[in-house]
């Protein structure tokens, strides 16, 4: 199999208020096709951080479709004093980002009558699930990694924490830093101080990308970020009902962004949600060793032969 690194050719869409950076990447051709995989990255991410991850979805035969959310990698950067800035006004930015991404790029690579399936992580967990909130039918089923259904807030009281960004939002401070996310540029930190993964490799690995390529890097949330998702967090909290595509959640047994009690149990509200958690994996699991990955893909493959299974019990 070609590697996705050689493959990547970026393709230019364009959003409502944003130009977003896409790809598709051809599944590989020595096993038979599965569908087409909407891959998902989360905030501060790039599609060059996930090309091991399409490589796997590829040699499981999925023809796979990613891009950067507006704000981030190679899209469209929001604030123009600081392009290491996490910004959005509000989440239905993103709802627009999806919705350009499927209609460009994913719906010519789809054939007749078949539905895309995704693989979403963290933020673009969030974003999709927004997404089967608002179209159930759209996808056959999906499966999300540390989805932020819930941010730790590094041991603030909530009530607090959205106080403070409320009077920042108000003061007209939307563009600034939330506090000590200016110290979170990929350039000053060290594998001892970062709080996703415990394999010192793929770490490394995306550090050195980024200081080979300073321009897709990205620090942190700012104000407006912030509100932005903790508004957007309480309202899809309150929809998991609604949510009746197949769905896998992978929780991170050490995750120390999302709160993984509270993504087991948006999956237990959901009609369809399975729920797996995985002991010893920090909040990247698919950036993680590959023994947790390992167990990352069992779960998947576990996944998509029930989702199989039952497509051709019911014909």
């Amino acid at each position: 199999m070609i590697p996705a690194a050689t493959l990547f050719d970026p393709l230019a869409i364009k959003a409502v208020g944003a130009d977003l950076r896409a790809a598709r990447f051809d599944p590989d051709p020595s096993v038979p096709r599965k569908g087409v995989c909407v891959l998902l990255n989360g905030q501060t991410e790039c599609i060059e951080k996930y090309f091991e991850v399409i490589d796997e979805l590829r040699g499981r035969g999925f023809a796979v479709a990613t891009m950067d959310w507006r704000g981030q990698g190679g899209s469209s950067r929001l604030l123009s004093d600081d392009h290491r800035k996490s910004f959005i006004g509000d989440f239905a930015e993103y709802d627009q980002d999806l919705e350009t991404l499927l209609n460009w790029i994913v719906t010519p690579m789809l054939k007749p009558g078949e539905k895309p399936v995704a693989l979403a992580h963290s933020m673009g967990a969030h974003n999709l699930l927004r997404a089967l909130v608002r179209a159930p039918g759209r996808f056959k089923w999906v499966v999300l990694n540390a989805p932020m259904i819930a941010i730790s807030l590094r041991g603030q009281r909530e009530f607090v924490v959205k106080a403070v960004t409320a009077f920042e939002v108000w003061r007209g401070n939307k563009s600034g830093w939330v506090w000590g996310m200016e110290a979170r540029d990929p350039h000053n930190v060290s594998f001892t101080t970062q709080m996703v993964t415990s394999d010192p490799q793929r770490f490394e690995r995306a550090q050195m990308f980024l200081r080979e390529n300073p321009d897709l890097r990205m620090a942190g949330a700012t104000w407006g970020w912030l509100a932005a998702a903790l508004a957007s967090m309480k309202w899809l909290r309150g929809e998991a009902a609604k949510i009746t595509t197949p769905l896998l959640i992978v929780g991170a047994g050490e995750d120390r962004i999302c709160l993984t009690p509270e993504a087991k149990a948006f999956a237990a509200a959901t009609p369809g949600g399975d729920y797996v958690e995985i002991a010893g994996a920090g909040h990247e699991i698919l950036m993680e060793k590959n023994a947790i990955r390992a167990k990352f893909w069992e779960a998947f493959d576990d996944f998509v032969s029930k989702q199989d299974k039952e497509k051709t019990a019911t014909g």
